[in-house]
This record gives structure tokens, sequence and C-alpha cells, in this order.
């Protein structure tokens, strides 16, 4: 449990610091066009205010609070699932990626009203219009690695 809290803790804080350095310090957020070319077309910071789920969906609705209730709930049922059924060192990790990334995006939910996503990538001609950010990515891993390498707690033969 140790290395899941730990895991969450610094997957957590590399987000907000990321977070508040690409908004705030560089100015993301004042900026005209919403875009900084880092390293053009591979990776720009393209700022974009999230109020829904993946890619934006729901966002015409006020579910701000519904989200964070959400998030809390699947990392409190996280911490709870590996507390009673343990795992490896890996899925501890997995865990705390996934506890990290959603409670990073809840406290921007909670300051901003919104997720702030600004990494947007895009490669060989494809032009991904959508933009993420480091809570996203641990989110994904952490939920990946859940799925993969958990043990269901059957013997297998």
């Amino acid at each position: 449990m140790r290395l899941m809290f730990w895991t969450g803790f610094w997957v957590f804080l590399i987000d907000q610091v990321s977070k508040y350095f690409v908004v705030h310090w560089l100015g993301l957020i004042n900026v005209q066009s919403g875009i900084i070319e880092v390293w053009p077309p591979f990776l720009e910071f393209r700022m974009a205010w999230n109020r829904g789920v993946n890619f934006g969906l729901f966002a015409d609705y006020d579910m701000r609070w519904v989200l964070i209730a959400v998030a809390l709930l699947i990392s409190g049922g996280v911490v709870w699932w590996l507390n009673r059924t343990g795992g490896t060192k890996w899925v501890y990790i997995a865990g705390g990626f996934l506890i990290g990334g959603a409670l990073g995006n809840v406290i921007d939910r909670i300051i901003y009203g919104a997720v702030a996503d600004f990494l947007n990538m895009s490669c060989c001609g494809i032009n991904n219009p959508y933009a993420f950010n480091v809570a996203d990515v641990a989110i994904f891993i952490g939920a990946i690695g859940l799925a993969f390498l958990a043990d269901d707690g059957k013997k297998r033969a």
C-alpha cells in the first residue's frame, strides 16, 4: 500500500506542477491563439478546458461535481480492492498511477471548474484536434496496468 501511495503522490505532484508550469508560468492561458509550439508538429501546448469526460463528451452539461464524485469513488474503490486482495509491486504502482491521475484532475475541477488539458501530439500528416495532460496519461497507464496485471485470485492450471 505504501508503494501505491507514493506512486500516486508523485504522479499527482508531477501533474499539478506540469499544469502550473505550462498554463500559468509559460502563460498558455493568456496566449491569444491558445497554442505554444514546442516541437511542431509533434508536440504543441494547446490550451483546452475539458468540462466533460474523455474527448470532451458531455461538456455541455454541468457534471463537475458528478465527475469529482465518480473519480473519488473509483480511487477509493481501487484502494479498498488492493488493500483487500493485494498484488505485486506492479499492481500497486498501476493503482498509484490511476489514483494520482484521478486526483490531479479532481483538483482541476475543484479549482477551475474544468480539467486543464494542454498536451497535443500529431504526426505523419494526421492533425490531432485533442489535448490531454499528465493525469490523463497516468489514468490510462494505471487502468491498463490494473486490467492486465491484477490477479483474479483464481489458481492457474
